[in-house]
């Protein structure tokens, strides 16, 4: 198994930038292989897709929420996934999750992905 522990988290203005950070320990021998992703939860809301990065990170999604706003970066080396937040919105305000993938490619279904962090909070201010 893989432990996944997401940081950077943490509270700024609308129109502010954050960048998370994704860093797996563990079982990361073959961590390269899978694909991975972030999601988020907001109070009362179901835990929602918002960017994958493929095995080898020459492909991305985004939700149509964050397209243009956020970008999803892997370094294998280091065993780290980056979530870069610009142009930041109250609406972005929830705990985010990085997760691996079951697969070398995957996109925005939960079920997709096997291993999750534990979270992150983000929160922004109007």
């Amino acid at each position: 198994q893989v432990q996944l522990v997401e940081s950077g988290g943490g509270s700024v203005q609308a129109g502010g930038s954050l960048r998370l950070s994704c860093t797996a320990s563990g079982r990361t021998f073959d961590h390269n292989n899978y694909a991975m992703g972030w999601f988020r939860q907001a109070p009362g809301k179901e835990r929602e897709f918002v960017a994958s990065i493929n095995w080898n990170g020459d492909s991305t999604s985004y939700s149509d929420s964050v397209k243009g706003r956020f970008a999803i970066s892997r370094d294998n080396a280091r065993n780290t996934v980056t979530l870069q937040m610009n142009k930041l919105k109250p609406e972005d305000t929830a705990i985010y999750y990085c997760a691996r993938a079951y697969t070398p490619t995957a996109n925005q279904n939960s079920y997709d992905y096997g291993s999750w962090g534990q979270g992150t909070q983000v929160t922004v201010s109007s």
